[in-house]
This record gives structure tokens, sequence and C-alpha cells, in this order.
């Protein structure tokens, strides 16, 4: 029987510079993303939004914007999965900017090391978050979170699951990069991360790259999903404040979703970055929706199995 599924609403935008993503969660809540799940099989518990301090729209701080601000959200959002996962559910986390993932995947991880389990993180993204105090060219902690998870940033953010690094590179993959800052590269090839950007969708194609994500996988490996909506192309999906031209097509990440679904392995997601102020009457909510209804097992297979 299918885990019931616990949305959980972070309505914050405190670790960008853009505003806006803070209308994420109901963006999707109007595109039916409730509905979706439950005409998949799933039970829905809707928790709400969680409640955390504003953004001050302060300048950063020894080299962090609103460190304090999202070291708060984070603790809400650790706090909020860890109790889904308690509970026997599969948590959704409805963003809200990509900082958000460092609560999340950290209460993820806790779980799988008491529990002796294996973890996999697929990070579906235009940009690879991985920069850090010294490289940022921003301060924007939703540009750190893959780096602040494997150990290179604040503390109060590394260690927010326990003991830190939370993540180790093994345990990530990186799908649809093509974004990336010449320091962040470095620090990214010299961690070690497996990275499939578009130059390797392109010549190898989505079915061969999301086969490399999931290779190795077992029964007993959680399989945690950070959708960043900005990998899709803003052709498809305008609607996020840092659009890079050039991501995956519709086809390409239905593909993608499908075959995550296919492994039955998925047991937490975020969907992140969606910035309804940017949207064209909530088109890119709309296809999100349609996206994570495929990742939950909705198919238009026609051919015999």
């Amino acid at each position: 029987m299918s885990r019931p599924v616990t949305l959980i609403g972070a309505p914050t935008d405190v670790g960008a510079s853009c505003r806006g993503a803070s209308m994420g969660p109901e963006a999707l809540r109007v595109a039916r993303l409730q509905a979706m799940l439950e005409s998949q099989g799933r039970a829905v518990i809707d928790h709400g939004n969680l409640v955390g301090p504003a953004n001050p729209e302060a300048a950063p701080v020894d080299g962090f914007r609103h460190l304090g601000e999202v070291t708060a959200w984070n603790q809400a959002v650790f706090r909020s999965v860890s109790a889904a996962l308690d509970a026997g559910n599969l948590p959704v986390l409805l963003g809200g900017d990509h900082s958000l993932a460092i609560g999340s995947i950290s209460a993820v991880a806790r779980r799988c090391q008491r529990e002796g389990r294996r973890l996999r993180v697929l990070w579906l993204d235009a940009h690879a978050d991985f920069n850090t105090q010294s490289l940022t060219p921003s301060g924007n902690l939703h540009g750190m979170p893959v780096a602040c998870l494997t150990g290179h940033g604040p503390r109060e953010l590394v260690s927010l699951g326990g003991a830190a690094p939370v993540l180790t590179p093994a345990e990530i993959r990186q799908i649809g990069i093509r974004s990336v800052d010449e320091g962040e590269k470095r620090l990214v090839h010299g961690a070690g991360l497996e990275v499939f950007d578009m130059r390797y969708i392109d010549e190898m194609g989505m079915r061969h790259t999301v086969e490399r994500a999931l290779a190795d996988l077992d029964a007993d490996t959680h399989l945690h999903l950070s959708f960043d909506v900005d990998f899709l192309d803003p052709a498809i999906a305008p609607g996020v404040a840092t659009t890079v031209p050039g991501g995956p097509s519709y086809r390409e990440a239905q593909l993608c979703m499908e075959m995550i679904a296919d492994t039955g392995l998925l047991g937490s997601l975020d969907i992140m970055e969606l910035n309804p102020a940017l949207d064209v009457r909530n088109r890119t909510a709309e296809v999100t929706v349609e996206l994570i209804g495929s990742l939950f097992g909705k198919s238009t297979l026609m051919r015999k199995a």
C-alpha cells in the first residue's frame, strides 16, 4: 500500500535575492496538486504552511544574506519533515527558495543514518548550488544548499541534522545543470560530485542520464528528489526567478519523472523556486503538477509492458 503524502508549505524567499517564491506553495495548491495526488491513489494530508521570519531584504553579512532567517526556516522544515517521516508518510516540501532543502534533506539523511538505510539524492536544477561564503557573488543562500549539506557552509546550517556533513558527494546526482560560477565549478570538481549537465543530456539522452543517476539502487534505498523548477526550460516554465535557457523539454522532464516513479523508491520530495509573480496565468505551477503526477505514477503508456 502506498504511503500517505504530507504536504508542507514553506512560504519564504529569504534565501534568494528576488522576491516571489514565497507564493509558490499556494500556486501549487491552486494548480490542484492535492487532487492530482489523490487521483493516483494517495491519501494526502496538507499541513498548511510553516511560519518563520519575514524577509528583511538586508545586505550580506560576512558573505551570507539572512543567515539567521534562513536557519530559522530550515529548522522549521527539519522538524516538520522529520515528523512526517516518523508518521510513516512521504513528505512533500512546497517551496519557497531552494535553501530550504538543507532542512528537508538533513531530516531525511538523519533518519536514514538512524535506520542504516542508503540514501540517494537527485538534484534537478539549472544550478549546482555549490557556492560558499568565499565564492558567492551575491551571498544568497539558495545558491549554497548542496555545499552546506556536504559540509561547506556556516555551522548553523552544516550541523542542522546533527553530525556534519549530512551528505557525502557520493550520495548526490545532479541533473540538468547549465549555470555554474567559475569558482563554484572548481569546488564541485574537487568534491567529486557526479553531475549530468545539459551537454551530457544532449549527447547521451535523458533515458541514459537517468539510468546512470539511478544506478546501483536497491530496495533499501531512500530516494529523495529535490526539484528546482528552473531545471525546466523557461519556454515551458517561465515562473522562476533564475531562468536559464537550454533546459530539458517537457517530454524529457516527463521521462525523467516516469523513470524515477518506476523505481518505486521515492521517499521524499522538494518542489522549489516556483515564483508566481513571474509566471503567466499559473502555467508553471500547472506544468509542475503535471510532472509530479508522472512522478507519482501517472502514465500515458500505451505499449504493453
